[in-house]
């Protein structure tokens, strides 16, 4: 840009003519208005691993409540945790993103139930749910327990139903999990890669 010696002299002008008048006190209100606190000052911090993929990375999530046994904190921050030997610091765009999932009007916070043959989902109890689902593989398992197999060698087996932990399992939690379905008779386990 070509600035002439005229155009030098205007723009002095003008500068000079804008802190003049500034520091007469005819500021806008926008320039006298406080800066903003600080966004985590009064947020509770938790620390958590992300629960989307086996890596397990940090994260430090901020929570907005007094903690009242009748209120519910709001999540209003997540970053991730630079003293986490895993991920020291870095989410990736899904863990980064999990600020959306837990403050999503759409998220499903309670257990439902659609019957057979209805196309409605209806609402029901923590408890209706474990004994539903404790019911059927009960009744799974009674129906297809094999004890022995064509050769008569004993087996003791449940082939009709499977088991898969979590992706954020420890190699603690998974082998407790593989215990726990071995019990059962299950050989059909899988395990989403632990940490």
């Amino acid at each position: 840009m070509q600035v002439t010696r005229r155009k030098f002299f205007k723009i002095c002008a003008g500068g000079m003519a804008g802190t003049s008048v500034a520091a007469l006190g005819l500021m806008p209100t926008a320039a006298l208005a406080a800066p903003r606190e600080y966004k985590l000052l009064r947020a509770k911090e938790t620390r958590q691993s992300c629960t989307y993929c086996a890596v397990g990375c940090g994260m430090l999530m901020y929570s907005i409540g007094d903690g009242a046994m009748n209120s519910r904190g709001k999540l209003t921050h997540v970053e991730g945790d630079p003293d986490h030997p895993v991920s020291r610091g870095a989410l990736c765009p899904k863990g980064a993103g999990v600020l959306d999932f837990v403050n999503s009007p759409n998220r499903i916070q309670y257990p439902e139930y659609r019957a057979p043959g209805s196309d409605k989902w209806e609402r029901i109890s923590w408890h209706d749910a474990i004994h539903k689902i404790a019911k059927l593989l009960k009744d799974d398992r009674d129906a297809n327990w094999e004890s022995a197999n064509e050769e008569g060698t004993p087996v003791n087996r449940w082939l009709t139903t499977g088991f898969l932990t979590a992706s954020a399992a420890s190699n603690e939690t998974a082998l407790i999990s593989q215990k726990w379905a071995r019990a059962f008779g299950l050989l059909v386990l899988d395990n989403q890669a632990s940490t």
